[in-house]
């Protein structure tokens, strides 16, 4: 089985090292950055979620009332009390997807279908490496967030990866994206703290080295000081959470604590345009449909928070959040009550500046199947362009060598 996880495809795909080198962050620096040159309300940001191991689109977007859905995956199939019904195609949600539905009925969510790149490839590291370059089947050394910060005035807030090592899609040739380890900065206290500051005062006896040392101790201590303040603050107040699933809030996942960080810098004013976060575990190979539904119930309820958090702000019409994963499952299960390696899936793109409450895309058919997958139905370059031009502001073609597409009518602004 090819067990899938985020550090192991960064480090078999070694793009963190190609291209420009990546900045580590703090949150010191980031709030800092906020305050000085706080990003103007109005400016777009765009906030990547990347689903590892691939998830299970049959069983987030699911047909449940198509008789070959029910026949192809007995025992792991979803029936109508498994699902929330979309109202549209008998297409439905994923019952632990109720904060989704709930942004479905507020036009702040689209979904997507069929989302995968021609002639699909079952590795997830190439799959992934190919989600990351906006390359299929050609090798880059560059992100395609890498390639927008390349047309773009260096800057190492510009765009940032919550984690210790730079996702692919933020490496650039040129410029590159920063990461911020999520254990942030700790400025020592108590003695050791004293000691700390006492490293940070000059001396008319210091040699240049030693003057430059003290000086950049002395910086950070009056830095931690400065922007404590800031960091000390709680993230934004979700005031517009459904009152259905209010309870299901205080669970405190992995992704939830990057989109809290995240929600916290937004409200702060961090001049970052472009926010990159993940969660691992989609690789269900066995006993799926607990687990899948957990990782996809988790995914939409810490995103339907984050922009619950950011409603709260003065950036409530400046987000947008695009969900993917590297490709979707078989649609036949397994012997283990799982799904192996398969192909296209949905993709969620959310925000008040998204023309929700519809699909886009033809779904695949389960009775036209593609060497037992799905087909692929849209190509997910169109995706990224409507990312790059109406998000970002830039060329498609600028970006994504030889592609200049973009899904019509997918944001409102476009």
């Amino acid at each position: 089985m090819d067990t899938f996880s985020r550090r192991k495809f960064l480090q078999l795909t070694g793009m963190s090292a190609a291209g420009a080198a990546a900045t580590q962050l703090s949150l010191a620096s980031i709030a800092e950055a906020a305050q000085t040159r706080p990003m103007p309300t109005g400016t777009p940001i765009l906030v990547v979620v990347t689903l590892y191991g691939g998830n299970d689109g049959l069983n987030t977007l699911v047909p449940y009332k198509d008789p070959i859905y029910s026949a192809s995956r007995p025992g792991i199939s979803l029936t109508a009390k498994d699902v929330i019904p979309l109202g549209v195609d008998d297409l439905a949600l994923n019952a632990t997807m109720v904060g989704f539905k709930t942004l479905w009925d507020r036009g702040q969510l689209a979904i997507i279908r069929g989302v995968g790149y021609p002639t699909p490839d079952y590795s997830h590291f190439s799959s992934m490496a190919f989600w990351q370059t906006a390359s299929p089947h050609t090798f880059l050394n560059s992100g395609w967030i890498g390639r927008w910060l390349d047309t773009q005035p260096a800057d190492p807030f510009k765009a940032i990866g919550l984690g210790s090592v730079l996702p692919p899609l933020l490496a650039g040739v040129k410029n590159s994206g920063s990461v911020l380890p999520l254990g942030g900065l700790v400025v020592p206290k108590g003695l050791m703290g004293q000691e700390f500051k006492a490293l940070g005062k000059s001396s008319s006896s210091d040699s240049p080295l030693q003057a430059a040392a003290a000086a950049s101790f002395g910086d950070l201590m009056s830095l931690s000081k400065k922007i404590e303040p800031v960091l000390s603050k709680p993230a934004p107040v979700p005031d517009d959470l459904p009152s259905a699933i209010g309870g299901n809030f205080g669970s405190d996942t992995s992704l939830s604590q990057q989109l809290d960080i995240v929600a916290k810098l937004i409200a702060a004013g961090a001049p970052t345009k472009v926010w990159a976060v993940s969660l691992g575990g989609f690789d269900t190979h066995a006993d799926e449909v607990k687990a899948q539904s957990a990782l996809i119930g988790t995914v939409s309820t810490a995103i339907t928070k984050f922009l619950s958090q950011v409603h709260a702000t003065d950036r409530a019409n400046d987000v947008t959040v695009m969900v993917h994963s590297e490709f979707g499952r078989r649609v036949k299960a397994n012997g283990t009550s799982g799904t192996d390696h398969g192909t296209s899936g949905p993709v969620f793109v959310l925000g008040q500046g998204v023309n929700g409450g519809q699909f886009f895309g033809d779904e695949p058919s389960l009775s036209k199947l593609v060497n037992g997958d799905l087909a692929v139905t849209t190509d997910f370059r169109n995706i990224y362009g409507s990312m790059i031009e109406d998000v970002l502001g830039a060329p498609t073609g600028k970006v994504i060598p030889n592609w200049n597409t973009k899904i019509d009518g997918l944001m409102l602004k476009a």
